[in-house]
């Protein structure tokens, strides 16, 4: 099977990541900025505020997709560049920056894919309670009413979050990302306003008359059951349902998988069933982010979810510690489009850390086992949509090295390597494996 004609190969970054310049030109501080000057909180108290410089060299990286191919582009935008508040004025330097990124990269015709949120709220909000604050879905259906205004035009898909259930469980449930927080009973009031802000964005575009598509990325991490018995087949029922039904459940049929109740116990509210059910909004589309799997088993011992991932000895690992598992990306879409229906699927993030040289010594720098991942998991693409999957683009994470959250710099995801003492830019093997499957549109694979 080739890959259609109009297939959408892109790749992608998000703000705090690679711009850099976190509070230029007006904008204000968001929680990742602050979480990151914390000691403690990340690696070596690495910081976004350089990063891979792209709030100053978007032109250069430009460039770079551009001898890549790409026929598109997915990047978040800083909340707090626009609303430096949170919500109130607006900046006009921020809306400008974003402003003059969209209209080069439709003049180079690459397609620009954005995304509203990608884990970086204001820290103005998050002193108001953040993501704990019911208020917070109409101030992030403000936020989104602006953009959608200005580049609602020009902007052919958006997508409202970025892995909802990354922030929820890293930022209020076990507190390795932003803003930290370690509490049973916030979980799952910040997902359910996660939801509610995501059904809020979704109200706002389609009131905007923006001419796009709008959707919602998640990150799907497949679960395996470790062994046929009734007790490790509960517990990757649990494991599924925390991590890759919650958010779909909710936002595209108006309810919540019936594991959660008993995997928090007290700690999950009564929600009526009605302010559930208001979740759904019909969606053009969703962004699948996939990395590797779970193989689970029963563990009475792991509050809450008493289940835990089974280490895959003498498997392919990246330098995050993830099993290569090309098969769960064939699994996972077949299993959204067979949970879901034929909703159009886009793979908006898949890729992987290896440890890569601080400094470039070839160009383009040698990575052949990022070259391996990424022909192993378009090929189980390819299989997917084979088996009748509606996919319409596939984006690599990540176009370049950037600053890995908690990880820092340590990690390297990027098709472009950064050296981050000079900033020089220089191509991977792995980049020029992916512009060639761009340029065949995927015959050679």
């Amino acid at each position: 099977m080739n890959f259609p004609p109009d297939f959408l190969w892109g790749a992608a970054t998000s703000a705090y990541q690679v711009e850099g310049s976190p509070l230029a030109d007006g904008a204000g501080a968001s929680i990742w900025h602050r979480f990151s000057h914390t000691p403690g909180c990340t690696f070596q108290g690495q910081t976004g505020d350089i990063a891979c410089d792209s709030y100053r060299r978007w032109r250069e990286d430009l460039r770079l997709m551009r001898e890549l191919g790409l026929r598109a582009y997915r990047f978040s935008i800083a909340w707090g560049r626009i609303l430096p508040a949170g919500s109130g004025p607006v900046n006009p330097a921020g809306l400008a920056f974003y402003d003059r990124l969209v209209d080069a990269l439709l003049e180079a015709a690459i397609a620009p894919s954005a995304t509203l949120f990608h884990w970086d709220l204001p820290a103005a909000l998050d002193d108001r309670g953040g993501w704990l604050n019911p208020d917070v879905a109409a101030w992030f259906a403000e936020y989104a009413t602006t953009l959608f205004r200005v580049l609602g035009d020009r902007v052919p898909l958006w997508a409202t979050l970025n892995e909802p259930w990354v922030v929820m469980d890293g930022g209020y449930r076990h507190g390795p990302l932003a803003p930290g927080h370690r509490n049973r009973f916030e979980a799952p009031i910040a997902g359910h306003n996660l939801l509610r802000a995501h059904a809020a964005g979704v109200d706002a575009f389609r009131a905007s008359g923006a001419s796009g598509q709008i959707g919602l990325v998640v990150n799907i991490e497949p679960k395996y059951p470790a062994s046929d018995s009734p007790a490790d087949l509960a517990a990757t029922r649990r494991a599924d349902a925390y991590m890759n039904r919650w958010f779909l459940d909710a936002a595209l049929s108006g309810r919540y998988p019936e594991e959660l109740a008993e995997i928090f116990g007290e700690a999950w509210p009564a929600f009526p069933e009605q302010a559930v059910a208001a979740l759904a909004r019909p969606l053009d589309f969703v962004g699948v982010n996939y990395y590797t799997r779970a193989v689970v088993r029963d563990d009475p011992a792991v509050p809450d979810l008493r289940a835990t991932r089974v280490p895959q000895p003498g498997h392919a690992h990246t330098a995050m510690g993830w099993e290569v598992y090309p098969r769960g990306l064939f699994d996972t879409l077949t299993a959204v489009r067979d949970r879901y229906g034929d909703l159009p699927l886009y793979v908006t993030e898949n890729g992987a850390a290896f440890d890569d040289p601080p400094s470039a010594y070839a160009d383009p720098l040698p990575d052949p086992h990022r070259v391996h991942y990424f022909r192993e998991h378009l090929r189980a693409l390819r299989d997917a949509m084979a088996a009748g999957v509606d996919v319409r683009g596939y984006f690599a994470w990540s176009l370049l090295d950037n600053f890995e959250w908690a990880e820092g710099y340590r990690r390297r995801m990027g098709l472009v390597h950064v050296d981050y003492a000079t900033q020089q830019r220089t191509l991977k093997e792995s980049a020029r494996f992916y512009a060639d499957v761009i340029r065949d549109n995927g015959t050679a694979l």
